[in-house]
């Protein structure tokens, strides 16, 4: 690793323009990054390269692991293995002969239809945190930079690059900061700013929350880069804390598929920033800093931190682009199980009336989503893998009995940003799949298979893009009527939903089995076997409330997609379960809800409050005579405070722990600090005295213990 000395003798060789270069992005020679900067080949620093990934790396042309959503890696409420799959990407970045991933998406899920709802975590500030922070841990040790994003509070594709989120400092921290903050404790070396703004200011021009609040408050000592074309002045982001300007091209340049004179169709574009209002660092930083409009301080701080970051990851102790040696160190098998393990513990079993799991029964395999995997939504984090399994070929695979595929609906194509960019538009969002094709997308045909077997299968899907958020909560196409014929026309049908996040299932009453997958990536087919079979159990919680759409709280335009580019976050810290715990709203499914396979007791809960550390200890017995896997989850009930509106429950931790047959687990919950504490916007963060209430149990809505604490 580089030392700071070595590092202050760098920057103060570096003259204007190698400093400038230094943190202004320019045309990769490969065409490989997303994003790169030249490096100053004089006093031997190479260039930087960063690439796409939430969901995967993403080169051009080039195929890498296609992981499940990080929504579904969410869901298994399990940090040890959110850790491991950080890992995993940070391999596959360095096999690429990348730097730094532009991952994990830590932003909260505010708008159930928002359009990357699939890349964030969750609703919970908690949960999103210690995900956030596992995922980093694990990315970093691969030698690579992680880069949580996008800083702060962008939580919707409507107008992203031109709203401005109207939030209160209350929310900011108790909400949309934890995510970022845990990441950045966590190692993370980059953070990426926002398009959107904050309460009236451009993210990349947020001197409070950038230099304030990030590097002030936080300590970070990495270097912040902006979305891509996210800047305006340039001198204005760089004084207020911007280090890094991506991509430094024009989009033409940095699109080798974007025909210019193609027109980008309205509804994406009004999630799109505008290139041309962006300008470089590299066009205005040097005379700015000539003249002393912006001072030289400020350049070398922001050298300093690229290439401190640089030297953290051994960028600086010589070339280590050994691109052969480093693509052995990847293996594609334990990657390809890894999210195996990803796709089938971050499933979700939403209802179960015995249907589950399958024998050796029948099956007619029916819906839009049968034939293609379901690799994730469209935009940035697009992955191309280099095999992948369908519904049907893993069901086909596995299945004891016959299976009879009548999809009874024409395909679900999901929408690509990066397609529409291109000029591309042959998606089709509503699903109805243009002209008929015959019996396969014939419904009664579907209903006649589905007579004639012993249970009936429908895979259905929604659509989710980048730049653009869902148009609504419910499935696109007829799938709903799909699922309502082969419901009626046999008594054991199961349902098994890719979906970005939340979903309306109106038919849900009617069948007798939901399996939430998520997008499971490349594994979608194998996984879905597994599940449906036995052979693994679901192992997820919902990260995200389930509730119909008029609902949530930004059911209000104001508070989306907002009025006169203005979101109004009026509901303050009251998002997902919050909300519906303090309007006395039954939701569809809570927060946290899931089963498994196996059944469990709740049998003994004890809580140790003494030292820094607030715990609990619980003992689970699986009383089933299959193994099984259990999310034990912990709230806290705070005190009630007079003129303070306080969340009625706040989920402070969890657990996911498999338990054999007949068998007994003691799970320990640490409890976060977070959930104890509120923030005051006179006082910072404060501690009300009195009785909290522990609760322990299977969700938000069911707590199977309640034990008592001080403060």
């Amino acid at each position: 690793m580089t030392t700071d000395a070595e590092i202050g003798r760098l920057v103060d060789a570096l003259t204007i323009d190698e400093a400038v270069r230094l943190v202004s992005g320019t045309t990769d020679p490969t065409g490989r990054a997303t994003g790169y900067l030249a490096g100053v080949e004089r006093l031997g620093i190479p260039p930087f390269r960063m690439v796409d990934g939430p969901l995967g790396v993403r080169i051009p042309d080039e195929s890498a692991t296609a992981f499940p959503a990080p929504i579904a890696l969410a869901a298994t409420f399990d940090a040890d293995l959110a850790r491991e799959h950080g890992a995993a990407l940070g391999r596959e970045t360095r096999a690429a002969g990348a730097d730094s991933l532009l991952a994990p998406g830590t932003n909260l899920i505010r708008v159930p239809q928002g359009g990357r709802n699939f890349e964030y975590f969750s609703e919970d500030p908690v949960l999103s945190a210690r995900t956030a922070a596992a995922v980093v841990e694990g990315i970093e040790s691969a030698a690579v930079v992680a880069t949580p994003k996008h800083y702060v509070a962008n939580a919707q594709e409507t107008g992203r690059a031109s709203v401005s989120a109207e939030v209160d400092e209350r929310a900011l921290r108790e909400l949309y900061l934890p995510s970022f903050r845990a990441a950045v404790a966590a190692g993370a070396g980059s953070v990426m700013s926002a398009y959107n703004g904050v309460n009236g200011t451009r993210m990349s021009d947020h001197r409070r929350l950038l230099t304030g609040v990030l590097k002030g408050e936080w300590g970070f000592d990495g270097y912040v880069v902006s979305d891509w074309y996210g800047t305006e002045g340039a001198v204005d982001a760089a004084a207020a804390g911007l280090d890094v300007e991506m991509p430094g091209v024009p989009m033409a340049d940095h699109d080798d598929e974007a025909d210019p004179s193609d027109p980008i169709p309205p509804e994406i574009a009004r999630g799109m920033p505008d290139p041309e209002s962006c300008e470089p660092f590299d066009e205005a930083l040097p005379a700015a800093v000539r003249d002393g409009t912006l001072p030289r301080e400020r350049l070398d701080d922001m050298a300093t931190r690229v290439l401190r970051t640089m030297g953290r990851v051994g960028l600086l102790d010589g070339d280590r682009r050994a691109g052969d040696a480093d693509r052995r160190t990847v293996d594609a098998d334990a990657h390809r199980r890894l999210a195996f393990r990803v796709a089938t513990r971050g499933s979700v079993l939403l209802k179960n009336d015995g249907v589950l799991p399958l024998a050796d029964d029948d099956v007619a395999l029916v819906g839009p989503a049968v034939e293609e995997a379901v690799l994730g939504g469209g935009g940035s984090s697009e992955t191309t893998p280099e095999t992948s399994t369908s519904p049907r070929e893993g069901i086909e695979a596995r299945a004891g009995g016959a299976v009879t595929v009548v999809p009874g609906h024409p395909p679900v194509e999901g929408i690509s940003m990066l397609d529409l960019l291109a000029g591309g538009d042959d998606t089709d969002e509503d699903g109805d799949g243009g002209e008929e094709s015959g019996r396969e997308h014939d419904v009664d045909s579907a209903v006649a298979a589905a007579e004639a077997a012993d249970v009936a299968v429908v895979v259905v899907r929604d659509t989710a893009t980048e730049a653009l958020d869902r148009d609504g909560l419910g499935l696109p196409g007829r799938q709903d009527e799909l699922v309502e014929a082969v419901a009626a026309a046999n008594g054991r049908t199961v349902v098994a939903v890719a979906a970005s996040g939340p979903v309306e299932l109106p038919w849900r009453e009617a069948v007798d089995g939901v399996l939430l997958n998520w997008y499971p990536g490349q594994v979608h087919g194998d996984a879905l076997a597994a599940l449906l079979y036995g052979d693994a159990d679901p192992g997820g919680r919902l990260p995200v409330s389930f509730a119909p759409e008029s609902a949530y709280p930004t059911a209000e335009r104001r508070r989306f997609p907002g009025v006169d580019d203005r979101v109004h976050h009026d509901e303050g810290v009251f998002v997902g379960y919050r909300r519906f715990d303090a309007r006395h709203v039954e939701p569809t499914y809570p927060f946290g809800h899931g089963n498994s396979y196996a059944a469990f007791e709740y049998r003994d809960a004890v809580v140790d409050d003494e030292g820094n550390d607030t715990t609990v200890e619980v003992a689970i017995a699986n009383v089933s005579d299959r193994d099984g896997r259990e999310v034990v989850q912990a709230y806290v009930r705070p005190p009630r405070v007079a003129g303070v509106d306080r969340p009625v429950r706040e989920f402070a931790g969890a657990e996911s722990v498999a338990v054999a047959a007949g068998g007994t687990a003691t799970v320990e919950i640490r409890l976060d600090d977070l959930v104890f504490s509120r923030y005051d916007p006179d006082d910072g963060w404060t501690v009300d005295d009195g009785e909290y209430v522990v609760e322990i149990g299977r969700s938000s809505r069911d707590a199977r213990f309640e034990l008592a604490i001080g403060r």
